[in-house]
């Protein structure tokens, strides 16, 4: 089973998006269209709670190094 770790080097924001491409080994474009499109059809509002809860526990990925 691969861990979930957020990306150092692939992030617009906390790197969520980019550490989920980077462990299904896709295009994080991908994952941030969506990201969007999940956003626009359960609201903002449950989107947005979820990112910040994962922002806060999804650690960085420990064999990388980063700003």
């Amino acid at each position: 089973m691969t861990k979930y770790y957020r990306s150092r080097t692939d992030k617009k924001i906390a790197g969520l998006c980019g550490g989920l491409a980077e462990m299904l080994d896709i295009d994080p474009t991908l994952v941030r269209l969506g990201a969007v499109l999940i956003c626009f059809v359960t609201g903002v509002v449950p989107v947005l709670i979820t990112y910040l809860i994962a922002w806060w526990i999804v650690p960085y990925d420990p064999n990388t190094t980063g700003q």
